[in-house]
């Protein structure tokens, strides 16, 4: 069941996703190369803290980390630890926060130093599908039409869609109704209205469909070992249009 959220209940999200863009823009400033994965997950847990909200991922479904902090074959849930960033790797830092019962969740995909043209390129790409998907979040827009931008957008460029995960309902819960799938048909699925708040996220690869789980039981990598980028908004349905709940 999809929730429609109240102005009490957006203005608290408004607030967790402000939490959560902060992060990721403090991220951005200190991320370099020889710092770990967990370092990263540090700052994180430090920052969404520090401003009185609570790490939304930290044990969600078991989860060790504040933050999902993925590298280049990895697509997403890498687990913080030891794993060191090098100059030309990607990192996909995926977050939320909990503002008085209320949640947010973002991903930005950050380059470390100078990246090969190629994976500038699907960065880029990435991004723009996912602002592409948002604009088509009209009211009386259909799911599907958001679905079939990132798809059209990728494959058209020549790039791999992880069809496995998906974008989603999000509230006092951080996974809720709708599913927000990067691949299917313009014109099908549920019909938006105003007061939706959910998470649209493209999940990128250079080649190839294809992911598993590594035996953490957490990690998911491409299969032929190609790199993948995931950047991920969380919006709001209004009637003048889209609101990105977690805009840096």
């Amino acid at each position: 069941m999809v929730s429609i959220k109240s102005k009490s209940d957006i203005e608290k999200m408004l607030e967790a996703g402000k939490i959560a863009a902060n992060a990721l823009n403090v991220v951005e400033q200190k991320i370099r190369p020889g710092m770990t994965t967990k370092d990263i997950d540090k700052i994180v847990h430090h920052e969404i803290t520090s401003h009185g909200a609570i790490p939304n991922f930290l044990g969600l479904y078991g989860f060790p980390g504040s933050a999902c902090v993925s590298v280049n074959e990895e697509v997403i849930h890498g687990i913080p630890g030891s794993r060191r960033i090098n100059e030309g790797d990607i990192v996909s830092v995926d977050l939320g926060a909990r503002y008085k019962g209320w949640n947010s969740d973002t991903c930005f995909t950050f380059p470390v130093g100078a990246v090969a043209p190629e994976v500038k390129k699907l960065l880029e790409d990435t991004n723009a599908s996912l602002y592409a998907a948002i604009e088509q979040a009209q009211v009386g827009a259909r799911l599907g039409d958001i679905s079939h931008t990132v798809e059209d957008y990728c494959r058209s460029r020549g790039y791999g869609i992880v069809k496995e995960y998906c974008g989603h309902g999000i509230g006092k819960e951080v996974h809720e109704d709708p599913e927000v799938p990067n691949h299917g048909k313009a014109g099908h699925g549920m019909r938006l209205v105003e007061g939706m708040t959910f998470c649209i996220e493209p999940m990128i690869n250079m080649q190839g469909d294809g992911v598993h789980t590594m035996p953490n039981k957490w990690t998911v990598v491409t299969n032929n070992g190609s790199w993948s980028a995931h950047f991920e908004h969380m919006i709001l349905i209004t009637a003048n249009g889209p609101v990105i709940m977690t805009k840096r």
